[in-house]
């Protein structure tokens, strides 16, 4: 077990930490390329530099990736909106960022049809506490 190694918490602390060996990879590659195949040295800096950049420019789209997230994956879906599969009476499948899980209405008189928006609002085991994203929801008969 690795005793005293502090995670990163910031984002582009993590990031800047993973592209490092990239960065030394293509510093060996243009001293090898200024060796081998006579390479000037302004071209073999402006490869590094130039690889520099792109993880630079690459940082905001990739910078979610890099959050340290407290919660399980499962947790991370409350809040998200979705679409029943089926119908939820009680239980059925929502689609949630392209996946398929199991969900149940929150509330138990609500029967929530096919095809309707949901809001995820909790999280029982494995299984996604929803709520109709809009008033048109049925109430099940008793």
């Amino acid at each position: 077990m690795v005793t005293g190694f502090i995670t990163p918490r910031t984002a582009l602390t993590r990031y800047v930490l993973y592209q490092i060996p990239g960065w030394l990879i293509a510093v060996v590659v243009a001293v090898l390329l200024r060796r081998w195949v006579g390479l000037p040295g302004w071209a073999a800096a402006a490869l590094v530099v130039g690889w520099a950049l792109k993880d630079a420019a690459l940082y905001p789209f990739l910078r979610a990736s890099y959050e340290p997230h407290s919660g399980s994956v499962i947790d991370r879906l409350v809040g998200l909106g979705g679409v029943a599969v089926e119908p939820l009476a009680p239980q059925g499948y929502v689609r949630v960022r392209g996946e398929l899980w199991l969900a149940e209405p929150i509330a138990a008189d609500v029967e929530i049809p096919r095809g309707h928006p949901v809001t995820v609002d909790g999280v029982r085991g494995t299984t996604l506490l929803v709520r109709p994203r809009s008033t048109a929801s049925r109430t099940r008969p008793s």
